[in-house]
């Protein structure tokens, strides 16, 4: 059964061109992931620090596998000073 996940991500203020860049080597990570059926990441046009992320994971085994990766590891460390609040992720059901 597929996994659809939102992720929310805010950076402190002034720091969202570095966050970006943290997360756009995080997409590149991520999509070479056989069980990674989607990874888009957005930014929000009015609040430029907020970014979000829709994913769909081919099952929550492979999606649990995704957070042990190293590429995971890698934003967690270089995330760290540039987040304004721990990441928000949301499992959602597809309504339509």
């Amino acid at each position: 059964m597929n996994v659809n996940l939102t992720a929310i991500i805010k950076s402190h203020p002034g720091k969202e061109d570095a966050l970006k860049e943290v997360l756009l080597e995080l997409v590149k990570g991520s999509t070479t992931e056989e069980a990674c059926l989607k990874y888009d990441l957005h930014q929000a046009a009015d609040e430029p620090n907020v970014f979000i992320f829709h994913e769909i994971w081919r099952s929550p085994a492979e999606l649990d596998a995704h957070g042990q990766t190293p590429h995971i590891a890698k934003f967690v460390k270089d995330s760290e000073a540039l987040l304004l609040e721990p990441v928000k992720v949301y499992i959602t059901n597809k309504l339509t």
